[in-house]
């Protein structure tokens, strides 16, 4: 009987421990979507592989301070998420904080009672649009394109986009609603209909 897959957090303990074996496994599982994320902040693959590398980096040196009470993945996507916003420092371009006030009488929406649940109209409609779904994430700024990649692509909790951002729960869920809508319009301008993407 082989012995099953050893989790983030089994196999952070054990790179904490000093096993670079298990650390080049945890490496090995996230450096795709840790590069996908950086990317989607500093908008440079060149940078981006830098900033994912030094990402990788930091936690190594920091895996003595994990908690494996917690889940792994939200842990280095924020060491990913501050490092990519360093960077955006370093190189002089502005950023926002997810933290910003939300408009006086704008309410956090509540998320769907089953977030998980895709209809088949709507993973057609998403693989169709591919092209286009990626041409319009590219116009939206940082901390949007940030969100929608740990939501939908990572497929993190709001709790946990919460925990790696930094911000409260109610601003993260104001800001996946809001850019949700301006990714729509970007569809919209690109030929797709918003509504469609709705269903």
């Amino acid at each position: 009987m082989t012995e099953g897959r050893r989790s983030d957090e089994e196999l952070a303990a054990a790179a904490s421990r000093g096993s670079e074996e298990a650390f080049r496994e945890l490496v090995e599982r996230f450096e795709r979507p840790v590069f996908g994320l950086v990317l989607r902040i500093v908008r440079r693959p060149d940078v981006a592989e830098e900033v994912a590398q030094e990402a990788f980096v930091k936690a190594w040196k920091a895996l003595g301070r994990f908690d494996p009470a917690r889940k792994f993945s939200s842990w280095l996507f924020k060491i990913a998420h501050n490092s990519a916003l360093d960077s955006l420092r370093r190189r002089g371009e502005q950023t926002l904080s997810l933290d910003a006030p939300i408009a006086e009488g704008e309410a956090a929406p509540e998320p769907p009672a089953d977030p998980k649940a895709e209809d088949p109209l709507t993973v057609a409609t998403y693989r169709a649009a591919g092209r286009a779904l990626a041409a319009a994430m590219t116009e939206l700024r940082a901390e949007y394109r940030e969100i929608l990649q740990l939501r939908f692509a990572e497929g993190l909790s709001y709790e946990e986009i919460a925990e790696v951002t930094g911000a409260p729960l109610g601003t993260v869920k104001v800001h996946i609603f809001r850019a949700r809508k301006e990714l729509a319009k970007n569809m919209k301008a690109l030929g797709w209909d918003p509504e469609t993407l709705e269903r």
